[in-house]
Parts: C-alpha cells; structure tokens; sequence
C-alpha cells in the first residue's frame, strides 16, 4: 500500500510541477510609468513653462520646500521637477519626451503667442514635420534645454 500512495503522490507532481512552472513562466509582472523627473537649474522657469506654455495642470507635492514642482501628465502620471542642479545641459533631439495634442495648429499658434520657438525634426523653423504615419510633429526646447516632441497622434493605449 505504502508504495502504491508514494507512487500517486510522484504522478500528482509531475502533473502540477509543469503547470506551475508554466504559469510563472507566462505571468509577467505588469510594469506602468509612475513619473518621470526633470533636474533643472531655475525651478520657478521650469514651473511657469510647464503650468503655462505646456498647460499642465500642477499636483500636490509633499516636500513642501521650494525644490519641486510636480505635474499631471497622464492618468496617474507625473512630471516632478527638482531644483538642484548646477548647471543647464545641452541635449540631443533624440533624448526627448513626448506630448500630444488634439490640434497641432491650436497649439502652433499658442507657441507663437508665447515667443516659443518650435522646429521640425530637422531642425527648420516654424516647419511642422509630416510623418509617414500622418502623424504632424514639432519640436521645442524647454528653459534648461529639454527636448520636448509634441504630436497629435490620436490619444489612444498603445
């Protein structure tokens, strides 16, 4: 008998033992952005940037001591800026973040309004890149000198 019951219970693992490592090996932790953050020299340019040019809406920050600034920049996403850098950087183009707009030309002239210079992928002034995909694109720089790609691509999940 005693054999009998040892040789049920090594068939019952070899059964579940697959099965377990399948569901682990298929079972991928599901990884979401919770923020990014900018490194800026002048905090209070950055904030009037983002709030006003960028038209983000502000969030709560729980420091409280004049060295950040946090934004809504998705659903349940943010941008935190801190101050504490020593010095701006010069950024390439393709080290960039992306916003996207409902109405690229709404937004065109919201810049020029502003005295902010945009480009096309390029480079050139004032041009507005067509993608192959129909998406328009341009691209600004921020006061520290961050890339920032502006598309309409339609707001969807990717």
């Amino acid at each position: 008998m005693r054999p009998f019951i040892l040789f049920t219970c090594f068939c019952c693992l070899l059964i579940v033992s697959p099965n377990t490592q399948a569901q682990t090996a298929n079972t991928k932790p599901q990884i979401t952005i919770d923020h990014l953050a900018l490194f800026v020299v002048d905090l209070q340019k950055e904030q009037n940037f983002y709030s006003q040019i960028m038209q983000l809406d502000s969030l709560a920050e729980p420091f409280h001591d004049g060295k950040h600034a946090w934004f809504t920049i998705g659903d349940g996403i943010a941008m935190h800026i801190i101050q504490g850098a020593p010095q701006t950087k010069e950024y390439y183009k393709n080290n960039h973040m992306c916003f996207s707009v409902p109405a690229m030309e709404a937004f065109t002239k919201h810049l020029t309004a502003n005295s902010i210079p945009f480009e096309d992928v390029k480079g050139t002034i004032g041009a507005i890149t067509n993608r192959i995909d129909g998406i328009h694109q341009i691209w600004i720089k921020d006061p520290e000198g961050y890339w920032i790609e502006i598309n309409d691509a339609p707001h969807k999940k990717r």
